[in-house]
């Protein structure tokens, strides 16, 4: 099969599309036929090999950790799931035509796999820091960095819950903010000012790591109300960095439901081949993302 691997840490030019032997599903795990690989800033600093801690890495290595695809091998313990069924979930080295699943559910009626692939990480992430800034139904969180996909996320979920929300963007991404139900506006120079002007703030998370912390914690005049996905500094202003995952089967079925519901649409930004999978990094890093980045199989 064709798999995206690394043998040396570096940038988007040591990834390589190469024949592999197929995986196969052990007890607890499934198979799936990849259709799609959901892009994530995780795996590009993996790539980089920023993040050997949260991630030991053996090279060579795979890439990728979503996915969405065709069941095709159920391992042993593995109940309430088939051969032929369409799903989506988190697993490893996901950039390939054939990978293992640790984590999984069935992808709602009328989910392409593109846009499934890119749920996973982003929602589990979504949910996981909304709960550790504590904000409540009532109070409104700043959202910094809110228009790539656990941006997508959080203020979709966080509208649903009864939160209002601000959020930080380019300027060419104010009206997709808006459409999410937040009050936008821009980065850059007096950001603050302007985010004072959209009204108070009781709780704030740094999505894009673009060095705004100090201002956050200004922002909501607590340190505790503030946390980061992408700031490793953020220990130095007493803001919590979180970087462990919850429980992935948890968030996938929060995420089937609103899908279902009609409560939670992360739009696919842009697609990319296998063989694309440099490009797709580089643009990852760059930021400036609305929705979704995912490689189709």
């Amino acid at each position: 099969m064709k798999r995206v691997s690394f043998a040396e840490f570096g940038g988007p030019e040591v990834l390589r599309l190469m024949d592999e032997e197929e995986p196969h599903a052990g007890p607890g795990r499934i198979r799936v036929a990849v259709r799609a690989a959901g892009v994530n800033p995780v795996d590009w600093r993996i790539r980089e090999g920023q993040v050997l801690g949260a991630h030991p890495t053996v090279l060579p290595s795979g890439v990728g950790i979503d996915a969405a695809g065709v069941v095709d091998e159920v391992g042993d313990g593995v109940t309430g799931v088939e051969a032929g069924d369409h799903v989506f979930g988190e697993g490893s080295s996901t950039y390939a035509e054939f990978a293992v699943l640790s984590a999984w559910v069935r992808m709602p009626e009328g989910l392409t796999f593109e846009e499934a692939a890119g749920y996973p990480s982003v929602v589990e992430t979504a949910l996981r820091v909304l709960r550790e800034v504590e904000v409540r139904p009532g109070q409104t969180l700043l959202v910094s960095g809110a228009s790539g996909g656990v941006g997508s996320a959080v203020l979709q979920i966080a509208r649903e819950r009864g939160i209002a929300v601000i959020g930080t963007a380019g300027a060419a991404n104010q009206d997709y903010l808006r459409g999410l139900g937040a009050a936008a506006t821009t980065y850059g120079e007096g950001w603050a000012g302007r985010v004072r002007r959209l009204g108070r703030v009781d709780a704030a998370l740094d999505l894009a790591g673009s060095g705004v912390l100090r201002e956050l914690v200004e922002l909501t005049g607590d340190p505790r109300k503030v946390v980061s996905i992408a700031d490793l500094t953020a220990p130095e202003f007493g803001v919590r960095f979180s970087g462990v995952a919850g429980s992935m089967e948890d968030a996938l079925g929060e995420a089937a439901g609103l899908i279902a519901r009609g409560k939670l649409h992360i739009p696919v930004e842009k697609t990319y081949t296998l063989a694309e999978a440099a490009a797709a990094h580089a643009d990852s890093r760059a930021g400036h993302t609305r929705g979704r980045r995912v490689l189709t199989v």
